[in-house]
């Protein structure tokens, strides 16, 4: 199996996806007023400040953990601090400068991995003592936080001057030029993220 097609390249695609995504999502809110920013809505949390500020501390929660796991490190001392403050922007600005990096950070820790890293065992400290579990288990948790909390931002930008953006543009070949100015600004590739350019059939039948 080639490091393209292994499970461990595929959380990888996920974590360039996140980026992606979180980077469209947040050039929508930073055109955002203040007031829009912070005004109570109806969701999970009662905001898309609240909402953000969420799945930022969150990422920093999920990142500890398994960073340390695989560096043979004992699990953090205190990993609720991630949480204390429960929202530490204010401005939108500050959260996007922030959620970029760890965003890169979880870029990164994918981009590391092989498959046989994704049995690891991952260990944080609960109130109810340690707990234990697998990282392939905790990586698809992850992604799974984000996007939850993701599409109920998206939901809220409906109710604001904003136009919530698509979120559904990463993955298909035929829609790379719908993220062409996105990767640019990111600095990401098509090649860097699923390697050799995919031939369609028909495409192959030209060259016979």
């Amino acid at each position: 199996m080639t490091a393209n097609h292994s499970l461990a390249h595929h959380f990888t695609t996920e974590a360039y996806n996140n980026a992606w995504a979180n980077h469209r999502l947040l050039e929508a809110c930073l055109r955002l007023s203040p007031e829009e920013f912070t005004a109570a809505r109806v969701s999970f949390f009662p905001s898309i400040k609240a909402t953000l500020n969420h799945i930022l501390t969150v990422d920093w929660f999920y990142l500890e953990m398994m960073e340390r796991s695989l560096a043979g490190l004992p699990p953090s001392e205190d990993p609720g601090r991630h949480f204390d403050p429960e929202e530490p922007f204010e401005l939108c600005v500050e959260l996007a400068t922030e959620q970029r990096v760890a965003d890169r950070r979880l870029i990164a820790f994918c981009a590391s991995l092989a498959d046989d890293h994704l049995d690891a065992t991952v260990t944080t400290k609960r109130p109810q003592g340690l707990v234990h579990d697998r990282l392939r288990r905790i990586l698809a948790h992850l992604f799974q936080h984000q996007i939850h909390h993701r599409g109920q931002v998206h939901a809220m930008l409906a109710g604001t001057s904003v136009k919530p953006p698509q979120l559904d543009e990463f993955f298909c070949t035929g829609e790379a030029a719908l993220r062409a100015r996105d990767f640019a600004e990111l600095g990401f590739s098509e090649e860097a993220i699923w390697g050799a350019r995919f031939v369609p059939p028909q495409e192959s039948a030209k060259g016979i």
